[in-house]
């Protein structure tokens, strides 16, 4: 035998689909503080031991299926300019704010959590700076950023603004403020 088998049943494509669905319409309906995974079980139509043998938390079940959503909804944009590739990439970063209960409730699970925590960031974070980050080197490879310019602080600047605002709620994050943070990344890289 080359590989090795795992006991229980395999695990179901539809099945796996229905709660990923079933966990982002108890979202839409009740955001995540209410979010359960009986609830999610009712919804999909199966039991919660089901979700439990594939997922440890309902943190985990919400982050693949945020993962699945981003694959689909959330492009690298190639407009031709650093200015316009960022405000591209911002404005559809930024227009996911209406998932702000969610990330942050993510966000929560992750500082109370080391095993989500890593999760959370392999999966969700790193992802979301793998993308800025080819953004970023399209310009440079385009000339349009300053020789040795500090690829990981923009990327810190940029989600530093977006979970600094998701967090503390304290500012908007709209295509106004997508604009200025463009505008501002562009001006650091001359």
């Amino acid at each position: 035998m080359t590989g090795e088998r795992r006991l229980g049943r395999p695990r179901s494509e539809g099945t796996r689909t229905a709660i990923l669905a079933a966990a982002l319409e108890e979202l839409e309906t009740g955001g995540y503080a209410a979010l359960t995974i009986d609830g999610i079980a009712r919804r999909a139509g199966c039991g919660k031991q089901t979700i439990y043998r594939w997922w440890p938390s309902k943190a985990d079940v919400v982050l693949e299926a945020l993962l699945e959503r981003a694959e689909t909804t959330i492009e690298i944009p190639d407009e031709g300019s650093l200015s316009d590739d960022l405000l591209a990439f911002l404005t559809a970063t930024f227009r996911q704010r209406g998932q702000r209960p969610t990330l942050v409730g993510l966000m929560a699970q992750a500082l109370l959590d080391p095993v989500f925590a890593t999760a959370f960031k392999e999966k969700f974070l790193f992802k979301r700076r793998a993308a800025l980050r080819v953004v970023l080197e399209r310009a440079a490879a385009r000339g349009e950023l300053a020789e040795g310019a500090d690829l990981e602080l923009l990327m810190d600047v940029v989600y530093g603004v977006l979970w600094y605002r998701l967090l503390l709620d304290h500012a908007p994050l709209d295509d106004s403020a997508g604009e200025r943070l463009a505008a501002l990344i562009v001006r650091a890289t001359r």
